[in-house]
């Protein structure tokens, strides 16, 4: 049996999506949430970038041309760094635990959780979901995949704007000391 590398990336991706799911179960009451507006534009955003990504905008344009070859190898590297993304995610959305949501909100009984992979960035989450499409982005190589990650990038940063309004509103001692400490998306850099 020959792995392909196409078909299990997809398989990360599912299996993310059910753990997001099945994480809805488990989240607290919302007291707070960000703006109509805001979520709007983050959601549009995020849909453009991943229809971008999954070729449904454009096809047959440059942005189907290839900017790496699509080779096995190339593919498999591709498949380790998307697994690797989303494992990171799903730690991060694992020791968030009810506190998180779909959209920029603040929980009843919030905590402002900096330990496991809020103690290495702010948005770990997106971390890991960033790796994770850079991985499917290289291992289907086509430049629409790269003009999708920078709109999903735009979607992400809208959305930590919201977050990080509401967390410094939440937490007005703590959020700045560690908003200084700890990068928002990539440790030591961003």
């Amino acid at each position: 049996m020959h792995f392909n590398p196409y078909s299990a990336i997809g398989y990360c991706w599912e299996a993310l999506g059910a753990i997001w799911i099945i994480g809805l179960l488990f989240t607290k009451p919302t007291l707070r949430t960000q703006s109509a507006p805001s979520r709007l534009l983050y959601i549009a955003l995020t849909a453009v970038g991943g229809l971008l990504i999954a070729g449904y905008f454009f096809p047959g344009s440059v942005l189907d041309a290839h900017f790496v070859a699509r080779t096995y190898a190339v593919a498999t590297v591709g498949f380790a760094v998307t697994v690797a993304g989303c494992l990171f995610a799903v730690w991060a959305r694992l020791t968030l635990g009810g506190n998180w949501s779909g959209i920029a909100t603040v929980k009843a009984g919030h905590e402002l959780v900096v330990r496991g992979p809020y103690a290495l960035a702010r948005h770990p989450i997106y971390t890991g979901l960033l790796l994770a499409l850079a991985g499917t982005i290289l291992a289907y190589g086509q430049w629409r995949g790269i003009a999708g990650f920078f709109v999903v990038v735009l979607a992400l940063l809208v959305k930590i704007s919201q977050e990080e309004k509401l967390m410094m509103e939440t937490f007005p001692q703590d959020y700045p000391g560690y908003r200084q400490r700890v990068k928002a998306l990539i440790p030591g850099l961003l």
